[in-house]
């Protein structure tokens, strides 16, 4: 029986190979000739499961022109988008780019912060899954959501948090809270303050008496000291010193019975503490001596402040006793008896309304914060010294305080978590005064080993407007001056 051999009919899968070699070449004349390329191999795709006559041209084969411009993505990165490459990017190169951890851009820490600010510090790493996507594009069966195969490319994504952004001109706190890992080579650590001063001024007689304060230093930058029984100007522009007591007296006020130790101004108010027990207020525009009289003290006033608002006054004394006052008001309308020596350090936050510390002395050696709005006591830190004096800064959330008996140390404190950021040492006596320069940066110290030290504490203000510069005598430029 003779067999006879028929010629076997091309397989659908021959007649779809073969289909896009027989389309008709694309003219040369045609002015979109050059974009045919993109779009040709989404839509010239025949399926698998064609019949032998696909293999004709047909409209989805065609290549299709268009006056919008698709550029080519095969040297994109898609795995930055969590894409696998096209299959002809894959084919010439061997393997995956994603998969190599050493040479892959993803993995760079430009593209994690990249990565992490466009799709918030949740995205998970897609070095392994474009892996996996680039692996399983050579297999059969659905392609990988986001491929594009099945032209999903830029997938919805759920808005990017505004902290996210922000972190990019942010502190090192939120950094590291949005970008863990990244931000590794700035250091978490706290800021740096110089251990030394950086100018130290001789200050004879100056006296080491607890209850005295000495110091100050004013808007127009000029730093006044008592010395003996002279006051001396310190001009931290010129560095020159003038003694006040052959300047012209403006006024004398003899109201108190007893030496005055403490001062604070209020605009055109000056209210005075003495050892009479008694706080003061002189209107420098009134004729009388003093215009009110506060009572409540039983020993010897030491400490005074005004809020930066002048609603509230602050009074410490020989008596343990913290007083607030308002500006009308002959007697205290609060009392904190939580203190166990005298209370000289007392200091407002300029950043938080109401928000009042106080220190107190060898036999207390607590800072303690208060809520004058509330009337509560916030918290209280031991310091394990006499605590002199309290300064807060205008720049930053952050405290000094001068200490005594037995360390004669200055520290730096970060609120609210009371954590020390420096400690400086350096007198040999009671750090018994303190003030600060105009502008935040600089605070100056006196003790009784008869010198002045300048320390470089706190940074510069972030932003200043012309009005703060012009509330604070617009100084921000003399820092050249003092140093």
């Amino acid at each position: 029986m003779d067999h006879h051999l028929t010629p076997t009919p091309p397989s659908p899968m021959e007649n779809s190979a073969a289909g896009p070699s027989s389309k008709p070449p694309t003219p040369a004349s045609t002015p979109n000739s050059r974009l045919a390329s993109a779009p040709s191999s989404r839509h010239s795709a025949t399926p698998p499961h064609a019949s032998a006559q696909a293999s004709a041209p047909t409209p989805a084969s065609r290549t299709i022109y268009s006056d919008r411009f698709i550029p080519s993505r095969t040297g994109s990165n898609l795995a930055l988008f969590d894409l696998a490459p096209s299959p002809s990017a894959a084919s010439s190169h061997e393997g995956c780019p994603a998969a190599s951890s050493g040479s892959a851009p993803a993995a760079s820490p430009y593209c994690a912060l990249l990565r992490a600010a466009l799709f918030g510090p949740d995205t998970p790493d897609r070095v392994a899954s474009s892996a996996t996507a680039c692996s399983s594009s050579s297999s059969p069966g659905p392609s990988p959501v986001g491929t594009p195969a099945t032209g999903n490319i830029f997938r919805f994504k759920t808005e990017v948090r505004r902290s996210a952004k922000r972190a990019l001109f942010s502190g090192e706190e939120e950094e590291d809270a949005l970008f863990p890992g990244i931000f590794t080579t700035r250091g978490a650590g706290p800021r740096k303050v110089p251990r030394s001063p950086y100018k130290v001024l001789d200050a004879p007689a100056l006296q080491d008496d607890f209850y005295l304060n000495l110091v100050d230093w004013s808007s127009h930058n000029v730093l006044a000291v008592g010395l003996g029984n002279c006051v001396y100007l310190w001009n931290a522009c010129s560095s020159k010193i003038w003694d006040a007591t052959r300047c012209k007296r403006i006024r004398t006020m003899e109201s108190h019975r007893m030496r005055v130790g403490a001062l604070a101004w209020s605009s055109s108010l000056l209210s005075s503490g003495s050892r009479d027990k008694s706080i003061l207020h002189h209107d420098i525009r009134a004729q009388e001596d003093y215009v009110s009289k506060l009572t409540g003290h039983k020993s010897e006033v030491c400490g005074l402040k005004w809020s930066y608002d002048n609603r509230q006054l602050a009074s410490g004394g020989n008596d343990n006793r913290l007083f607030v006052w308002n500006p009308h008001s002959v007697q205290p309308v609060l009392k904190y008896t939580e203190h166990t020596a005298a209370v000289k350090a007392i200091a407002w936050s300029p950043h938080l309304h109401g928000l009042l510390a106080s220190g107190g002395g060898t036999a207390d050696r607590c800072i303690r914060f208060w809520n004058t709005t509330t009337n509560t006591q916030l918290s209280c830190v031991d310091t394990g010294s006499q605590v002199c004096n309290l300064v807060w800064s205008k720049n930053v959330n952050e405290l000094v305080s001068t200490h005594g008996y037995s360390q004669n140390q200055i520290i730096v404190w970060r609120y609210p978590t009371m954590s020390k950021l420096a400690t400086l040492t350096g007198h040999t006596y009671r750090v018994l005064y303190l003030a600060i320069s105009p502008d935040g940066q600089t605070i100056v110290t006196g003790a009784g080993d008869e010198t002045l030290r300048f320390w470089n504490v706190f940074p510069s203000p972030k932003s200043q407007s012309s009005d703060s510069l012009s509330c604070i005598g617009g100084t921000s430029f003399v820092r050249s001056y003092i140093r």
